[in-house]
């Protein structure tokens, strides 16, 4: 095992800055995700780690070691592809042994390696295969347990799982947690599919343009997003967003917009425009007194199996509910939903950052949120 520190890694192609000044600490063990969106700069950081790539600026630190120098042969991490890179005329035994031969290493501990590594990837009855003759589940597995065998200090995943099906894709996300508590060793695994990081990862680090919006674990970022970025990026579907005006009316904060009336629950407040985010999930159709409303009309009914996605038009903002099947609902229905307080969250429209309650009043961007909070966003 080994912990990675990214320190200030950037990286220039030209005049185009595709990373600004990346600082991450990956501690020894974990399954770190880089989540975004494509072009955001998760692949070109995971080259860096790997050494496929120079960073501009910064340097890259394994197992206490600055690495920034030194190519990938000398890291001792082994990276998947997504593209698998099997060699096509060797069967998946010499494929599976084919770096530990590389290195010199005596056939007998090769084979015993190959022999467990197959083992624990369920492939001991392919190993006489070529990978033409595999699956791409099966091809997958065999770039896997390439790099298994070699004990590697961290394991570098790029996309790998982006050519099969969906139900590969589930069937392998549960073998590679499973392969990662077995191994307990540091995985970096990149990706633009969310379920893929909010499935497998301990954390992650959401990236956009370059930069970081949010480090967090799979629950942090779902349940407390530090951006509109953040919080739109992640769930299906996304954070309701909705432009609104806060305004204090008899000593009370509300925030309001065409469809929407929203009682702040701290008390009065600075007029000024906010974005309004809900969870799908969060809302129901209800009309509570006094509780946040919002008033639409349905406009459409997605059928998801065990749960309905209604789509409807509050002012001009497209609002969805998520909820167990049937919502009891039709397309043209004119409805009133309702959100318990403690679920909404306020964004500044200009930082696109997410306010927080902060309860000293000298400190920094203190703003009426609807859940106290004792820290501010970063």
């Amino acid at each position: 095992m080994s912990a990675i520190v990214l320190d200030g890694v950037g990286r220039q192609f030209g005049s185009t800055v595709a990373l600004e000044e990346i600082s991450i600490e990956i501690p020894d063990g974990e399954f770190l995700v880089l989540l975004g969106p494509s072009g955001c700069g998760k692949s070109t950081l995971l080259r860096i780690i790997a050494g496929l790539l120079a960073p501009t600026t910064g340097r890259v630190v394994i197992d206490e070691q600055d690495v920034t120098a030194l190519p990938p042969g000398d890291r001792d991490i082994a990276m998947v592809f997504q593209s698998y890179a099997l060699y096509p005329h060797l069967s998946v035994e010499r494929n599976l042994g084919f770096g530990l031969r590389v290195r010199h290493r005596a056939p007998e501990e090769i084979a015993n390696k190959v022999a467990k590594v197959a083992e624990q990837l369920k492939l001991t009855s392919l190993l006489a295969r070529k990978p033409k003759e595999l699956s791409g589940g099966q091809r997958q597995r065999v770039a896997l347990g390439r790099a298994v065998v070699r004990d590697p200090k961290a394991f570098l995943m790029d996309e790998p799982l982006s050519n099969l099906d969906a139900q590969l894709r589930t069937a392998t996300r549960v073998e590679l947690t499973e392969l990662h508590r077995r191994l307990a060793t540091t995985f970096v695994y990149v990706t633009h599919d969310q379920v893929e990081a909010m499935t497998m990862a301990t954390r992650i680090v959401v990236m956009n343009h370059g930069h970081i919006e949010q480090i967090g674990t799979p629950a942090e970022v779902y349940d407390e997003p530090a951006s509109t970025f953040v919080a739109s990026f992640i769930g299906a579907p996304p954070m309701n967003l909705i432009p609104a005006a806060a305004h204090s009316v008899a000593g009370v904060g509300r925030l309001i917009a065409p469809g929407l009336d929203v009682p702040y629950v701290r008390g009065a407040m600075d007029s000024r425009q906010l974005l309004v985010g809900i969870r799908p999930e969060h809302l129901s159709f209800a009309d509570v007194p006094g509780a946040p409303r919002l008033e639409g009309t349905v406009v459409a009914v997605e059928n998801l199996g065990s749960e309905e996605v209604a789509f409807c038009d509050v002012g001009s903002s497209q609002v969805a509910v998520r909820g167990a099947r049937p919502l009891q609902v039709a397309a043209g229905d004119r409805v009133t939903l309702t959100a318990r307080s403690d679920r909404i969250y306020l964004f500044d429209p200009e930082s696109t950052r997410r306010l927080i309650w902060v309860d000293d009043p000298s400190a920094e961007r203190t703003v009426t949120a609807p859940r106290a909070r004792s820290r501010s966003v970063a």
